[in-house]
Parts: C-alpha cells; sequence; structure tokens
C-alpha cells in the first residue's frame, strides 16, 4: 500500500472463530473452503495491509484476526463480505471487531524521536512475530484534569515505554466509530519484555484512570496459508 502523506489511515482488527463442524467435512470440500478463502485474503492484499494472526492455542474465544489497514474504509467491508461467503467463512463467527483512525498524539509533541508513535498519521506493521491487541477506554475524570496534569501523567508514561525498546506501540484512535476510544497494538519479539513493560505502566499515575483494557490477544503472525493449515491440522505429526 502507497503511503499518502497527510492523510489518515483506517484500521481494522476483525477477530474470528471456527465452527468445529467445519473440521468433520471431507477433506476435499475443507481444501477448497481454504482455498477460497486464501484468494480472498491475497486479493485484498494488494490493495491495503492485511496481516494474519493465529490464536490457538492462545485464547479460547477466537481462532485467529486480521490486522487490517486502508485510506478506503469500504474496503474492509469488501474484503469481510467475500471472506464470510466462502466454504471456509460460513463456517465463521467474529466474536470481536475493532475499528479506529490513525492521527498524531497530542501528548509527544515534546518527546519526538524518527518514526516515534504518535508522531504519524501512517503505521507500517508487520515487523514482529508477535503483536498484542486491546480495546482501551479512559475514565471522565481524565478529561477532567487540566491539561498540564494529564501532560505530565502522559511524560512519565511514555518515558517507561522508551525504556522497552524492543517493544513498538501503534495507538489508533475510535472515538465516535466504536465502542472503545483506543486499539493498542503493541509488537514484539519478546512477549516477557511486554509483559514486564505492562507490569511497569500499572504503576503510572495515567493508568489510575483506565476505565477498560480488556480483553488482551496475543497474536502469532504467519502468512495465510499456514493460519488455514492449523484450523485443520493433523492430530498426528507428519513423519520425515
Amino acid at each position: 500500500m502507497t503511503i499518502i502523506p497527510g492523510k489518515q489511515q483506517f484500521v481494522s482488527f476483525p477477530f474470528f472463530k471456527l465452527d468445529p463442524a467445519w473440521r468433520r467435512l471431507p477433506e476435499t470440500e475443507r481444501a477448497r473452503g481454504k482455498n477460497e478463502f486464501r484468494e480472498v485474503v491475497e486479493s485484498a492484499q494488494e490493495k491495503m495491509i492485511v496481516l494474519p494472526y493465529s490464536l490457538v492455542g492462545v485464547r479460547g474465544d477466537s481462532d485467529f484476526f486480521f490486522w487490517r489497514v486502508s485510506y478506503n474504509l469500504d474496503d474492509f467491508e469488501d474484503m469481510t463480505a467475500r471472506l464470510l461467503n466462502t466454504g471456509l467463512g460460513k463456517y465463521l463467527t467474529q466474536p470481536y471487531s475493532y475499528l479506529s483512525m490513525t492521527r498524531r498524539s497530542i501528548y509527544v509533541e515534546e518527546h519526538q524521536h524518527e518514526g516515534q508513535e504518535g508522531n504519524r498519521l501512517f503505521i507500517v506493521p508487520g515487523l514482529n512475530k508477535y503483536v498484542f491487541v486491546y480495546p482501551f477506554i479512559k475514565t471522565r475524570e481524565w478529561y477532567a484534569l487540566d491539561k498540564k496534569v494529564r501532560q505530565e501523567a502522559m511524560t512519565e508514561h511514555i518515558a517507561v515505554g522508551h525504556k522497552y525498546q524492543s517493544v513498538k506501540i501503534n495507538t489508533t484512535y475510535s472515538y465516535g466509530l466504536d465502542d472503545q476510544e483506543f486499539v493498542l497494538a503493541f509488537e514484539s519479539d519478546k512477549p516477557e519484555d511486554f509483559l514486564d513493560l505492562v507490569m511497569e505502566l500499572r504503576e503510572s499515575k495515567a493508568s489510575a484512570y483506565t476505565l477498560k483494557d480488556t480483553p488482551t490477544f496475543t497474536g502469532i503472525r504467519h502468512p495465510i496459508a499456514e493460519i488455514l493449515d492449523l484450523l485443520d491440522k493433523s492430530a498426528l505429526p507428519q513423519r520425515v
């Protein structure tokens, strides 16, 4: 996807859960359904960012999700409608879906560095193996605070984040677009660093004004073909 300077992006995280009945279908029917699904995803990847992540073995309420980025909101609608009408898609439900947009943060102006999160209207995700995604809502008391007090709290918050260089944060905004206020997506190859970061952030002043930051999803990045093969992976290891 070509970056358009100065233009905000739409961001979408649709989550999918597979009906176990699909695994009882004949192998040929499952293969056909997976091929249809893969072709829709690969077609969509020609015009927007579509990154697949597995939740198999990680969460019980979803099996995989996409991180999608586009300048056109209608792209999400078209892709999802086509996916749900594939042979595989007819056996999928969507327990969660989050919509947001990029925008510049009001809190990072005094702490800018090249490529810093919050200082850009575009995101380029997918450079790490894992992503940690959750919706986020601040309390109304936060917005009633003086702007200087909020800035001080966020300056502390940002400083903690800078200590964990292996973790990249992508904050997108959902005000008026979806139920949450933000969607946070942290990328890293080291889940242990993200765990330590979140533990330390719990002690920050800004954390006291968190209303909601769940559910949290730990996604493992795979090509779409590998994601689909995980859905009906053989119970027995393949012999070499």
